[in-house]
Formats: structure tokens, C-alpha cells, sequence
């Protein structure tokens, strides 16, 4: 055991890539285990961690963002919600928000919303007289947006590995993403003065939210076609992920007529990359989490932390903690393969439901994207703007502890959680 925590540990800091990590980390403590006559499991294990079909969902809608991001098709989304918000102090902050929650109905990916809006609204809205480092902040804090709100690639991997509903996972996010939402643009609307955020000159128009509604309305469907096929029975979120890739298609291509062939390769490429990054960590990790659960790794963590306390309320608050930790250190794909079956147990020990705990853990690893020193929205907010990841941070740390506060709300109160599961029946 030791062995695998020093090679871990060490290939981690001479910089090798968590997906190699883990895997060298998985065969050295199999071959510690058993030694060579365990290797042979090896290739198995690595192609039994894929080996999943609700996978497939991930491609997919990673490949329908790319695609919307690329024809510009999101741009009409960022319109629509200037057209809402944008006449408040702080309007292009407003408006970053209430986009991402937008965008976060495609993608279901953080760093794809900071790449996107870092690219566009960072720049808009320093043109308009922000500071940079506060236009990546709100950028940063709204791209956790992503992955929360259905369709979240996290809850793909959790719903796969932990044989909970994907739908109920998808169900059990809106919530906990809208709350972040209006909580940021409760601070927003707060500080707005102490902050010195510009004011619109524009006023509220019901008139011009017509109007931007009628050019983004086929971007706007396609958020509210993909959640609500998938929580009204009519589609598996793999069959709604392939169907929101050939509607993309179909608006991009055809219909704004935006889509080159050149365009349509540069995309399959991202998309490949994204997903085999993913893939290989996914592979990789179930090597080690097999290794893990065969020497009782899993019983025995959940055992020190009941020998801390039996309460609900105070495993809960061990579990938050574990996991913002981690997730400061390590990428949260591979946190969440090796930590979900340790987690799991433990959860269910203390009466948590299935859906509650996993969207509990998923809003843990999502807040861990926009903390340093290893955030990666932070990361690709300093590459997409030029601007440091400390200046950023600075910013940001207001945002932090108002999302905190919502996972603190999403963890203790089960029944806000499972109030649209429930109502569509999956918990």
C-alpha cells in the first residue's frame, strides 16, 4: 500500500499526466499485490473501465458544443441574456451568468464555457470598463455552471460507475445550478457600488428581449429539448446527446450556414482530444480502483470516519472537506473514478440517497475547477485572456464562498436537492 501512495505521490509532482499517473500507480500495486501473474488483468480492467454505453453521452455532447461554440450560435445566447439583465449595475456580469446557465444546457462541461466566454464576454466586458481580472472571475464562477446543470459529464461518469440514474442525477442539478447562478448575481447586484461596476445606459425592454429571443430561439431550444426529452422518458441522455450533435449540425450547417468542412475537422479533433484525455483517465483509474476495492481500501476510510463520529451532519461535512481538498490538487475526472466507490458506502451508512449524495459530490468537484492552485477554469482563463491566475483568484474569492455556501445548502437540505427528482419521479 505504501508503494502505490509513494509512486503516486511522486510521479504527481515531477509533473507526468494523471492519467499516466494513475495507471503506473494501479500496476504497481497490482504487481505488489500478486506479482506478474496479476498483470494479465491489466488490459482487461483498463477496457472494462470504458467498456460502459452511457459513455457515449460524453462525445456527443462535448462534439454538439464544439460545434455550437464554433458556428456561433452561443454568441445569440450571450444576446438574449443581455437582453434580460443587462440594464442592471453590473449588467455584462449579470449577463455572463445567466449565459452560462444558458451554454451549460449544451456543453455540460466547465472549461468549455471559460474557453468560450473567455474568447468573447471577457473582452466585451473590459471594453466596457471592467478590470480583466474581475471579467475572468465572474467567467470562472459562472463555468461551474457547466457541469452542474444537465447534460453534466460528471454525472455521465458517476450515474455509469455507481449504477445510479443519470436522468435523476441530471434532475437532481438544476437546481443546485440555479441557485449558483442567482447567488453570484445576488453578490453581484450587492457590491455593485462598492465594486465600481459600470452601470448600462440601456433600459429594460421587453421589446428587445423579443427581439433577441427571436434570433437566438433556435440556440435557446436546444437546452430546454435536451432536458426535457431526457427527464420526460422520451430519451436515454446517450440518444439525446447524439440527437442535440446532428440538431447542432442541422443549425450550424445548414441554416446559418457557418460550417466549413475545414471547420468540421478542426472540430473532431477537439473533440477527440477532450474525450481521450477523459477516456484515458477513466481507464486508467479503474486500475487503480480495483486495487483499491480488493484490498478493502474503501472499508476501511469509511471506518475512520465513522470512528470520528456517527453523525449524519458531521460525515457529511468530512465528505465536503475530503473532496474540496482533493479536488485542489487533482483532476476531478480522476477524483471522482477513485473516490465515488470509497464515498459510496459511506453515504449509504448514513441514510443519504443515491441521487442527494452524488450530485452532492459532483458540486464538490465542480467548485474545485476554480480553485487554485490547480483549477483548471483558472488555467484556461489565464491562457484564453493573458491575464495571472493570482490576479484572477484575488477576484474570485468572493464567488468561492457564495458558491460554498449553496453546496453547503445542496449537502444538509436533502428535500431542496431531491425536489425535481422527485417530481419526475426518480427518487
Amino acid at each position: 500500500m505504501i508503494i502505490v501512495a509513494v509512486t503516486f505521490f511522486g510521479l504527481l509532482a515531477i509533473g507526468l499526466p494523471v492519467g499516466v499517473v494513475l495507471g503506473v500507480a494501479g500496476v504497481v500495486g497490482i504487481v505488489d499485490m500478486g506479482g506478474g501473474r496479476f498483470l494479465a488483468m491489466v488490459p482487461d480492467r483498463f477496457f472494462a473501465g470504458l467498456d460502459l454505453f452511457p459513455f457515449l453521452a460524453m462525445p456527443f455532447f462535448i462534439l454538439a458544443g464544439e460545434i455550437m461554440n464554433r458556428t456561433g450560435i452561443t454568441n445569440n445566447l450571450v444576446k438574449l441574456a443581455d437582453a434580460l439583465v443587462g440594464w442592471m449595475r453590473g449588467g455584462m456580469a449579470h449577463s455572463n451568468m445567466v449565459a452560462s446557465v444558458m451554454f451549460a444546457g449544451i456543453t455540460g462541461a466547465a472549461t468549455a464555457d471559460a474557453a468560450a466566454f473567455g474568447n468573447t464576454l471577457v473582452p466585451a466586458m473590459e471594453k466596457n470598463g471592467y478590470t480583466r481580472p474581475f471579467a475572468c472571475a465572474v467567467t470562472a464562477a459562472g463555468s461551474i455552471i457547466g457541469p452542474t446543470i444537465p447534460p453534466s459529464t460528471l454525472a455521465v461518469i458517476y450515474g455509469s460507475i455507481m449504477g445510479v440514474s443519470i436522468a435523476g442525477l441530471f434532475a437532481a442539478g438544476i437546481l443546485p445550478g440555479l441557485l449558483i447562478c442567482a447567488v453570484c448575481m445576488i453578490l453581484i447586484a450587492l457590491n455593485g457600488r462598492r465594486w465600481n461596476l459600470p452601470k448600462s445606459d440601456q433600459k429594460p425592454s421587453l421589446k428587445a428581449v423579443g427581439r433577441a429571443f427571436k434570433e437566438s430561439i433556435l440556440a435557446a431550444i436546444l437546452p430546454v429539448f435536451i432536458i426535457g426529452s431526457i427527464l420526460g422518458g422520451f430519451a436515454t441522455p446517450t440518444e439525446a446527446a447524439a440527437i442535440a450533435v446532428a440538431y447542432a449540425l442541422f443549425v450550424g450547417g445548414v441554416i446559418y450556414r457557418a460550417l466549413s468542412w475545414r471547420d468540421m475537422y478542426e472540430i473532431l479533433v477537439r473533440t477527440t482530444r477532450i474525450t481521450g484525455v477523459i477516456f484515458v483517465i477513466i481507464a486508467s483509474a479503474t486500475i487503480l480502483g480495483w486495487w483499491m476495492t480488493f484490498n478493502q481500501i474503501p472499508q476501511l476510510i469509511a471506518e475512520g470516519f465513522l470512528a470520528i463520529s456517527e453523525n449524519r451532519y458531521v460525515i457529511i461535512g468530512l465528505i465536503v472537506a475530503l473532496l474540496l481538498f482533493i479536488g485542489m490538487f487533482m483532476d476531478i475526472n480522476a477524483t471522482l473514478i477513485i473516490l465515488a466507490p470509497v464515498l459510496a458506502p459511506l453515504t449509504v451508512s448514513i441514510g443519504m440517497n443515491p441521487v442527494h449524495a452524488g450530485i452532492v459530490i459532483i458540486l464538490c468537484l465542480n467548485i474545485s475547477l476554480m480553485t487554485p492552485p490547480v483549477g483548471a477554469c483558472l488555467f484556461v482563463l489565464a491562457s484564453v485572456t493573458k491575464e495571472k491566475i493570482e490576479n484572477i483568484t484575488k477576484d474570485l474569492w468572493p464567488f468561492i464562498l457564495a458558491e460554498f455556501i449553496v453546496l453547503l445548502l445542496v449537502a444538509y437540505w436533502e428535500d431542496l436537492t431531491l425536489l425535481i427528482p422527485r417530481f419526475f419521479g426518480f427518487s
